[in-house]
């Protein structure tokens, strides 16, 4: 896991992100692993379902649970495009 890697943060990772507490995360940092413990801190921004960061975190999680996730991806319609100038014939 690195920089710029999107990461879910479920209950795997703390019981406190359980449920709808779970959460999708950009990762900008992680801290060095406590070997004793198997915990780490990860910083990072909170992604929206759109994947718009909404808050930056700092969160205390067991590195094992974390998951790689696909960043949100919001799927647009297809746009028609229409022609700005049109010739007018007198």
């Amino acid at each position: 896991m690195k920089a710029g890697d999107v990461v879910f943060i479920g209950p795997d990772c703390s019981v406190q992100f359980t449920g709808d507490r779970a959460l999708l995360m950009r990762v900008m940092s992680i801290g060095e692993d406590d070997p004793y413990s198997g915990w780490v801190w990860i910083a990072g921004y909170v992604l929206d379902a759109r994947g718009d960061a909404k808050a930056k975190r700092e969160l205390y999680v067991i590195k094992s649970g974390l998951r790689s996730a696909p960043a949100p991806v919001v799927a647009g319609k297809p746009g028609r495009k229409e022609r700005v100038s049109r010739r007018v014939r007198a």
